[in-house]
């Protein structure tokens, strides 16, 4: 077999075949290597790069009319309250399948036990009684928080008239609601449940 100078190769038959079928397997491996790498860049460059681009995207943008601004943003609301309506519905139902699996969950405060010609009664401890005939009152509040189910714990000071002086610190007392008696007092000391030691 003899070569010729114009690069070609003699094939068994006598013909002469181009070199260039050897060329569609060079592309082949070519393409299978791996190209260059994607660029990395920075989360501070991303971030500044986004805010180009929504820039020009926001100059690109014809200005709307206070029309269009208004439907816009009332479609956005009707969105959200759909949105928060499905929520909604699916809190009661999750409660009202809590209560009816037995477990008692207490969504709401308790009624309160004042009703018109009857005083409040409240019971709490007694935090100072330096006053003459009057007592200072811790009362200790805990609730379920409607939400978030958790119990907060609150408390409020009031001012009590405590005619004998019968009531010192540490004391637990019961107090009844009535007339203003001064400036800060309108309990009066009922009884005292538990002495301090």
């Amino acid at each position: 077999m003899a070569e010729t100078e114009n690069n070609e190769t003699e094939t068994p038959g006598g013909a002469q075949a181009p070199a260039e079928d050897a060329a569609p397997e060079e592309t082949t491996t070519e393409a299978a290597a791996p190209r260059e790498p994607a660029e990395v860049v920075a989360p501070k460059e991303r971030r500044r790069r986004a805010r180009v681009s929504k820039a020009a995207q926001t100059k690109a943008r014809a200005p709307r009319t206070p029309e269009e601004r208004h439907a816009e943003r009332g479609a956005e609301r009707a969105r959200k309250a759909a949105a928060r309506r499905v929520e909604r519905t699916r809190a009661r139902d999750k409660a009202r399948a809590a209560r009816a699996g037995g477990a008692e969950v207490q969504t709401t405060t308790p009624p309160r036990e004042h009703g018109p010609g009857r005083q409040k009664t409240r019971q709490g401890v007694v935090v100072s009684d330096k006053a003459d005939k009057t007592i200072t009152v811790r009362i200790d509040i805990a609730r379920r928080h409607r939400r978030y189910e958790k119990i907060v714990r609150t408390s409020n000071t009031l001012h009590a008239h405590d005619e004998a002086n019968d009531a010192h610190i540490g004391d637990t007392v019961i107090v009844r609601e009535c007339r203003p008696l001064s400036r800060l007092k309108r309990w009066r000391l009922v009884e005292v449940v538990e002495r301090a030691e």
